[in-house]
């Protein structure tokens, strides 16, 4: 008998020294108890607090003044730390304060990037329109991406990935005063979403995602949630996550996953996840692409490969490869961080492979061919030929009226071809041509200058008005664009038979002095450098009272 009452005893301070174990130490009471330790205990009827060290050189008047409500007086807070004498309060020491006493304010998260087809829809009114980058999102505020992705940042410098396809809506983004502590609730409704949660120091802190069928509570972690109908699926690469329908959390490590039924039959789906694959060595620094990325067979049918953004965090491409290699290609000048990760028979990626590296492509100045030097063409629309020296470039034919490319008149789209044509039909006259290339997205080399000659007959001038000022009359007429000159005719008779004053004008206006009460007649043309034809253009009739 006695034995058994000991066995007894034993079991039952066994099972005692486990709850206790169990239980989350002090600074772990906070707002995310609930949800995150809801499979270890139950829920404790103690008011959630937050524990607040003095710095040096504070006083308790500026504390309470920065942290408090505007409803708690600063003497209630005296009164729950058991202090007389505020004076008392020195640094080092900890001050318990309820969460419920602290300020809160909205905080909202701001759009880091945004790649494809990405809808933002207010909470307010209800409103939609294409996320761009640095916007603010808004409690209440959803994201519908369709075959975009989006990169949000919180208010705590978290970071949440939203992949295609997904619809993430944001039902609290709160900030408790000047304490750095936050609040942030989301709602994946459909899709995919990938988070980077900063590690929390202080316990009031809370991070939460919820789906149709689970919630996830997290304090520092890498974690992927995917929810489709009938099933929400959890990957947690760093930390732990609290997971699983509400009331019925259990904690996920790392290196596992876990999936939770919407219908809310059967247990959770518990399973350790495929290890990372072994990456091959890649040159830190690629001077050319496409690259190829490998890594050692793993077993794996498929894997996934992520690219990001190493500066701004966009997300840039994901792709599932079968085999043991991935073209890295089509990015431009800038570091990268790849994620590779064997994706197991439920289509969940396992623990991912990282890897950095840097783009730095350098254009080279193209080699022209065609038209030569100083060449005539009779056609409006030449074609253009160059050849390019670099790797991964795009070039772009240019043609100017001058030689110093002022004044651009006509281009062609950037392409990694060789040959164009110009965006428009080209003008009897003179111009210059050339080729840009670039390569990287900021790595731009400019050709040699060549002049060319399009043959054909300038277009006649037009006068366009004509003001009479006293004995004065001025003339203006029509630029024309490949004109380097205008020549200017007065004659007494409309045939301009007997011309009594010419000019050579290379503006586009002139001053005349006439004899009041005579009738004159005024031409022009156009003149050029090149070998040209012109035509005058119709007279105009001037008479001066």
């Amino acid at each position: 008998m006695s034995q058994c009452v000991t066995l007894r005893t034993f079991t039952g301070l066994l099972l005692l020294i486990s709850s206790l174990l169990a239980l989350p130490v002090q600074a772990e009471l906070s707002v995310t108890r609930g949800s995150q330790a809801a499979a270890v205990a139950p829920e404790s009827n103690a008011t959630p607090e937050w524990i607040y060290t003095v710095r040096p050189g504070e006083h308790f008047a500026e504390i309470a003044d920065a942290l408090l409500s505007k409803g708690i007086p600063a003497i209630r807070l005296l009164e729950h730390n058991g202090i007389d004498n505020p004076a008392t309060v020195s640094s080092g020491d900890n001050l318990r304060i309820p969460l419920a006493w602290l300020q809160r304010q909205p905080n909202p998260a701001r759009v880091n990037s945004v790649t494809g087809a990405v809808q933002l829809i207010s909470g307010r009114d209800g409103t939609k329109r294409p996320l761009a980058s640095d916007s603010l999102i808004r409690v209440g505020d959803e994201i519908r991406s369709q075959a975009g992705t989006a990169t949000i940042e919180l208010a705590d410098g978290s970071v949440v990935r939203i992949s295609p396809h997904s619809r993430l809506a944001f039902n609290r983004l709160t900030q408790y005063g000047k304490s750095g502590m936050v609040d942030t609730r989301l709602r994946l409704n459909q899709g995919e979403i990938e988070t980077q949660v900063k590690p929390v120091i202080d316990g009031g802190s809370r991070f939460e995602i919820e789906t149709p069928s689970a919630v996830a509570a997290v304090r520092g972690t890498m974690f992927t949630v995917r929810t489709a109908p009938g099933m929400t699926n959890l990957r947690v690469t760093e930390g732990e996550v609290s997971f699983g329908p509400p009331g019925q959390t259990r904690r996920i490590p790392a290196g596992y996953s876990a999936s939770v039924s919407t219908a809310g039959v059967g247990r959770m789906n518990i399973r350790r996840l495929p290890l990372a694959p072994e990456i091959n060595p890649l040159p830190q620094q690629l001077k050319q692409l496409p690259a190829q990325l490998s890594w050692t067979p793993n077993g794996a049918n498929t894997h996934r490969v992520d690219i990001f953004d190493a500066d701004s965090g966009r997300w840039i491409n994901s792709s599932k490869v079968s085999g043991s290699d991935f073209d890295i290609n089509l990015l431009d000048n800038g570091r990268y961080e790849i994620h590779l990760a064997a994706v197991d028979n439920r289509g969940i990626a396992g623990m991912p492979g990282v890897m950095s590296f840097e783009v730095d492509l350098q254009a080279r100045n193209a080699a022209l061919e065609q038209p030569e030097p100083g060449a005539t063409v009779n056609d409006d629309m030449p074609e253009f030929r160059w050849q390019l020296r670099g790797e991964n470039e795009v070039a772009r034919v240019e043609i100017a009226e001058d030689e110093d490319f002022g004044n651009t008149i006509a281009t062609s789209e950037w392409a990694p071809d060789e040959s164009a044509l110009p965006s428009r039909p080209l003008t009897p006259g003179q111009y210059y041509w050339r080729v840009v290339t670039e390569a990287g997205g900021n790595s731009v080399a400019t050709s040699e200058t060549r002049p060319l000659i399009v043959n054909g007959t300038l277009p006649p001038v037009r006068i366009i008005s004509v003001n009479y000022i006293d004995s004065q009359v001025r003339v203006f007429w029509q630029k024309v664009d490949t004109a380097t000159d205008y020549h200017l005719q007065l004659s007494e008779e409309p045939g301009f038979n007997n011309i009594i004053k010419e000019a050579t004008l290379s503006d586009t206006t002139a001053a005349l002095r006439l004899i009041p009460g005579r009738r004159y007649f005024v031409r022009l043309k156009a003149l050029s450098d090149g070998p040209l034809e012109s035509r005058w253009g119709p007279g105009r009739e001037l008479f001066l009272e």
